[in-house]
């Protein structure tokens, strides 16, 4: 019908997306430009007023509303120059130099063939004046653009060995299975308040995903349950929209935290605030944000005021625990751990068991990932009352319409990871680009090199300011730079709008990393691109990528031709990479000391009160330091293979002037570390452990417990095989333990000395 009245028709949810037709090998259609977006920058401005703006929305226009209170709270550090514009510098300094070497050059010339030009003086004049236009438009030759647009040939990657199985069964510790659910359910059959229907309908939301109609009639029963859902699939509204419906109708007696959200990382957490103040935005629910880099006074003040909802990290939640008064957990009715896999794992544990401690008993737990692992299952065992299982898709499921591509490093050429990133880059993938890196200090030199070839980059990871790394974040959203080389710290849970392209810079230490990365692309139904280098010693990885993966997986092979040029033009400018690191370590240098000259000057004068309470932490800084070099010592001595190489890999690494090849081997043992850490942790048989005290008892207890039955003394006593306790059994029972039981009340008669 569609068709006789001329109408195209829109993609359904049981519809496929059409894919490019398979060949054994096939060169790209759109041929490549080189610097695509500067030879098009002034026609498209033409086509379209940057000013124009439609008279009409369907919602809300401007949500600088949502990240007010957040911006508040950065630390505003000024710095001398931004590193693009120290980038900038250096690269005027060389076009500048290279002016004048071509000059002389020319003098030279003049002066051996003793000749005076005379009618070209003033086109020389000219031609000054444009060079300066030119040489910011055009970065390569007119040699240089033979080689460079050659097309990349696209073949399929073969499928060897029994595909995996898509989905996975129920383990016995989880009570239901609630993966099926009804298609047809809309919002309106949620039974949703009204407040939170209007601010569904202002979002824009439609109709909701598989894991919102599976999620959100089973948490509005309160039920524990435990989520698996593919990367971009509405995770934060499936879990946001239960907890805030009870919210709805919460007592106004008191005013208590209710809702605890932890996330891993502070973007996360942002943008996880960011989403629950827009669907609160018609009740009187109020939330708050507590993650490091923002203000701890405005924090705190924020939390003794007692918000319904808690979005936290697990460090910044543990200080406010310990350090501001009338804060606590005992009120905590729902707890809810986005990526759940993340906050279970080692690097993790210690501050989820003071958490979990500190938590109130009777809660309703909820645990929400694309990707799950054994400590979330142990957890839903051991923590959670009667969990329901709902698993959308499978553990290692990337997004439907993601085409994955993949770039052979072959032996001893892992230099080359640099110039491939870079040809990817300029050739073919020119903007709304994402390049992750295993390591930070691989970022930045990244940055540094692609803004060196006049790209537009911007870094994000833990070594920034949380400043800086919402900064870029902003100025990538706003299409303000084209590319974000990112670490990990990037690759879960944030929704960036556009982004068409994800790059590995090396292959991820697990399967479920890489599915994590790639999920920055083709999210909420959108079509998406991942491109990502394999060396030899990460083959492994590729063929577990290419078992698990629903459509064709394509291999990308870039001429030789270009790899070598790009090789090429890199080893030209490590000379100005070192001059911008010079740059930034001077500027680092200057701001320490100013910092304790400040110091200094505020001791002087008084206004420094030492009687400022230190902040405390439930770890001892002796402990801490201990576990960290624990677990350094252990990934080294995995991935190395012994102490010795350890002892010889820290010798080469401190070298200044490492080589592209030892850069990347470097950013593959850091992979691997993880990697191999994760297996041997698999393979450790399964303990039959004792219950602490403070942590939740077993399911059968669970059960004993909802019936009316109370754990008894008894019971609580023979589980506890710690060292304490062992220590108290032996000198038998304290005075506090004889007062209570009654042992230390003297019977009449019974003196130790017989009256005479």
């Amino acid at each position: 019908m569609l068709q006789q009245l001329g109408l195209i028709g829109t993609l359904r949810d049981e519809d496929q997306s059409p894919e490019e037709p398979d060949t054994e090998s096939e060169q790209e259609d759109e041929p490549i430009v080189l610097n695509r977006k500067k030879k098009l920058g002034s026609r498209g401005a033409k086509d379209f007023n940057a000013d124009f703006d439609f008279g009409e929305r369907d919602g809300p226009t401007n949500d600088d509303w949502v990240m007010a209170d957040v911006m508040k709270q950065l630390k505003n550090k000024r710095t001398a120059t931004t590193l693009d514009q120290k980038i900038e510098k250096i690269r005027k300094k060389r076009k500048a130099e290279e002016r004048c070497a071509e000059e002389n050059l020319e003098n030279q010339e003049e002066e051996e063939e003793d000749v005076k030009p005379a009618a070209g003086e003033e086109a020389d004049d000219d031609e000054d004046e444009d060079e300066d236009e030119q040489d910011d438009e055009d970065e390569f030759d007119s040699d240089d653009e033979e080689i460079l647009t050659k097309s990349d040939t696209l073949r399929d990657k073969e499928r060897r060995g029994r595909k995996r199985k898509g989905g996975e069964e129920a383990p016995d510790s989880f009570y239901a299975d609630a993966s099926q659910f009804d298609d047809q359910l809309t919002f309106d059959d949620m039974n949703l308040s009204r407040p939170l229907l209007k601010a569904i309908t202002a979002l824009g939301f439609k109709l909701p995903t598989p894991i919102q109609k599976a999620c959100v009639p089973v948490g509005l029963l309160g039920r524990d349950l435990c989520a698996c859902a593919a990367t971009g699939t509405g995770k934060t509204a499936a879990f946001m929209l239960p907890v805030l419906e009870r919210l709805v109708y919460k007592p106004r007696t008191t005013q208590v935290t209710r809702v605890l959200i932890l996330v891993p990382t502070r973007e996360l957490g942002i943008q996880v605030h960011s989403v629950a103040r827009q669907l609160a935005q018609f009740t009187s629910i109020t939330t708050c944000l507590a993650v490091g880099g923002l203000d701890l006074k405005s924090q705190e003040a924020a939390l003794r005021a007692g918000p319904d909802v808690l979005v936290a990290t697990p460090g910044r939640l543990i200080d406010h625990l310990h350090n501001t008064p009338s804060f606590e957990l005992s009120h905590i009715e729902i707890l809810i751990l986005d990526e759940a896999d993340r906050m279970l794992d080692e690097y993790f544990e210690e501050q989820m068991k003071e958490i979990i401690r500190l938590c109130s008993y009777n809660r309703q737990t909820m645990l929400f990932s694309a990707t799950m692992t054994e400590e979330v299952k142990e957890l839903a065992a051991v923590s959670l009352k009667q969990p329901v299982r709902i698993f959308v898709n499978s553990n290692t499921d990337v997004a439907p319409f993601l085409r994955q591509e993949f770039v052979r490093i072959r032996q001893n050429r892992e230099g080359d990871r640099e110039a491939v990133v870079a040809a990817l880059l300029t050739r073919t993938f020119q903007d709304h680009v994402m390049c992750f890196t295993q390591t930070r200090k691989q970022a930045h030199r990244l940055h540094i090199l692609l803004g060196l070839l006049g790209l537009k980059v911007g870094e994000l990871h833990g070594e920034l300011s949380q400043n800086q790394r919402l900064e870029n974040l902003r100025r990538f959203k706003d299409d303000q730079i084209d590319i974000l080389v990112a670490t990990d710290v990037a690759a879960r849970g944030l929704d960036i709008d556009g982004v068409k392209t994800v790059i590995n810079f090396t292959m991820p230490s697990t399967v479920k990393h890489y599915v994590h990365r790639v999920g920055r692309t083709a999210r909420a139904g959108r079509s998406g691109r991942s491109v990502s280098l394999v060396g030899e010693t990460e083959r492994r990885m590729l063929k577990e990528v290419v078992k698990s993966a629903k459509s064709s997986v394509k291999a990308r092979v870039l001429p030789p031709d270009v790899i070598l040029k790009f090789r090429d033009l890199i080893t030209k400018l490590e000379k100005d990479v070192e001059a911008v690191m010079k740059l930034e370590r001077e500027e680092r240098e200057l701001a320490a000391s100013e910092a304790k000259l400040s110091v200094a000057q505020k001791r002087l004068d008084g206004s420094a009160s030492s009687s400022d309470s230190q902040r405390v932490w439930f770890q001892t800084q002796q402990e801490r330091k201990q576990s960290r070099v624990s677990k350094a010592l252990q990934e080294f001595d995995l991935a190395l293979r012994g102490k010795k190489k350890r002892e010889k890999f820290l010798k080469d690494g401190k070298k200044k002037d490492l080589t592209s090849e030892e850069r990347s081997q470097f950013e593959i043992l850091k992979a691997q570390m993880f990697a191999e850490r994760a297996a041997k942790r698999e393979r450790r048989p399964k303990r039959a452990r004792a219950m602490p005290e403070d942590e939740a008892p077993t399911k059968a207890a669970n059960q004993k417990a909802g019936k009316g039955g109370k754990k008894s003394v008894f019971d609580k006593e023979l589980t506890n095989t710690s060292n304490k306790a062992l220590k108290h059994y032996r000198a038998g029972p304290s005075f506090a333990d004889r007062k209570r039981l009654g042992m230390d009340r003297k019977r009449p008669g019974s003196s130790r000395f017989k009256k005479k």
